[in-house]
């Protein structure tokens, strides 16, 4: 869940301890060499952050943006694919396990057709394919661009694709996180919460010297932990959790600004001389409409994809945080209700939420395939993608602290901090809520029908 704590409420200032603005940037990677990635989407930059080699997340500086968007550039033009807008692409992933089987083989690299699965954009169908022993996934695709930030995005939306890398890390995961979900967390560490409060205890005022004092509580409160549950923390798909994790919770404290009128930070709603007593929690979440099917199971439809922010409060004390412990601020609910209208908006601003919600589609669909055992319905051999033995995924920089920054704006009488984040949802949950619907039969029958004959003709189709 994505959150953030205000730890306590002191007097002249309100105060946030915010996540580190700087950061050591590494080059750009070809992680991906015996994937054949060609390194359009597999180097270890994603959504705008570096990890450096001991795990500390931070903003990539300009110039490693800008020279990671020339790179990806010149690997999209020189692959001779950019795709083409669609309203209703269809993926084989019996095509994409064969192609990426092949690229291991005859080490060559894997074209963006199948790195970004046609294009594709969201998932809105999944059809099961016996005569042909497939599983088919269908969805609106775009042509294919790289933004000023390196990001591969759809030319008309700037919306990034589906990532074959992310579709691989949730067939793999899918079994381990039944029970928990996959889910990645920034918090600060219960030593660090006690030391801080000692701090406070003791310094009543910011005093003459604020930089002194931001210093002083940056040491007490000291790195942040990132926690990432249900993928492998050196995936990619780990890397978009905590990318977003860390993004959301900037514009939340003010740190960054989210591009939107309608979306301030949460410092910027609280209003001046009010005093906390407590300590909003944000989170995300995601909510499906409950996914419809023919009645043979062989064809599926989501729908209804959205995330929701959502709030508790904390208390803090000597031995840490005590979720939940208090009433939900009034404040919070409205940052809640702002970021929950806005984030569709925000997901085509900043890409990084639209990676986000690309990785619940594909986690979703992961579950559907293994919990409705759709491979073996289809006589689907996907081993190359599911059986890490037959194809090995790159290993990124695991995350694991975030330096606290403190920083303030004076508002009123008070001041407040704030530290932690995260992202949680349950793929599970939406696989197992299904309906059936009348009109799903037929429009499978006409997927399946335009499917070329040349099984040359690539991994995709309209």
């Amino acid at each position: 869940m994505f959150a953030m704590h205000p730890l306590t409420t002191l007097q002249r200032v309100r105060l946030l301890v915010p996540v580190a603005v700087a950061m050591a940037v590494l080059a750009p990677r070809f992680a991906m060499a015996q994937f054949g990635g060609g390194g359009f989407g597999q180097q270890q930059a994603v959504g705008g952050i570096s990890v450096s080699t001991a795990g500390i997340v931070g903003n990539l500086e300009p110039l490693a943006l800008e020279s990671l968007a020339a790179e990806r550039s010149k690997a999209l033009a020189d692959s001779k694919w950019s795709g083409k807008a669609g309203d209703a692409r269809k993926v084989s992933l019996k095509a994409v396990a064969v192609a990426a089987q092949e690229s291991v083989a005859k080490s060559v690299a894997l074209s963006p057709e199948v790195v970004f699965l046609g294009g594709l954009q969201r998932i809105e169908h999944v059809f099961v394919d016996p005569d042909n022993h497939d599983i088919v996934l269908s969805g609106p695709a775009e042509s294919l661009a790289v933004d000023a930030t390196g990001t591969v995005v759809g030319v008309t939306s700037r919306r990034p694709p589906l990532h074959l890398e992310d579709l691989i890390v949730s067939l793999r995961a899918i079994d381990a996180a039944r029970a928990g979900g996959m889910t990645c967390s920034i918090d600060p560490t219960p030593e660090g919460i006690a030391k801080l409060q000692d701090l406070l205890r003791r310094q009543t005022t910011m005093g003459s010297h604020p930089k002194a004092t931001f210093a002083a509580m940056e040491e007490a409160l000291g790195p942040q932990r990132v926690t990432v549950a249900g993928v492998p923390a050196d995936s990619r798909f780990a890397r978009v959790l905590v990318a977003a994790d860390y993004r959301l919770k900037r514009i939340g404290m003010g740190l960054e600004a989210s591009g939107l009128k309608e979306l301030p930070s949460y410092l910027a709603m609280v209003p001046a001389g009010g005093r906390a007593t407590s300590l909003p929690r944000f989170w995300l979440e995601a909510e499906y409409d409950p996914i419809a099917r023919d009645p043979d199971e062989l064809a599926w439809r989501l729908s209804g994809r959205r995330m929701k922010c959502l709030t508790e409060s904390d208390v803090a004390g000597d031995k840490g945080m005590k979720r939940g412990a208090a009433p939900a601020d009034a404040v919070a609910r409205r940052w809640c209700d702002a970021m929950t209208a806005s984030y569709d908006t925000l997901a085509a601003k900043q890409s990084i939420f639209a990676e986000l919600t690309n990785c619940i589609d594909l986690a979703v669909v992961a579950a559907l395939i293994h919990g409705r055992q759709l491979d073996k319905r289809a006589g689907c051999d996907l081993a190359a993608l599911v059986d890490p033995a037959t194809l090995s995924l790159p290993k990124y920089d695991v995350p694991t602290t975030v330096p606290t920054v403190a920083t303030g704006v004076k508002k009123g009488s008070n001041w407040v901090l704030s530290a932690s984040g995260g992202v949680k949802f349950q793929p599970w949950q939406f696989a197992a809520n299904t309906a059936v619907a009348a009109d799903m039969a037929a429009i499978r029958t006409l997927a399946l029908a335009a499917r070329p004959a040349d099984s040359a003709a690539g991994c995709s189709w309209d």
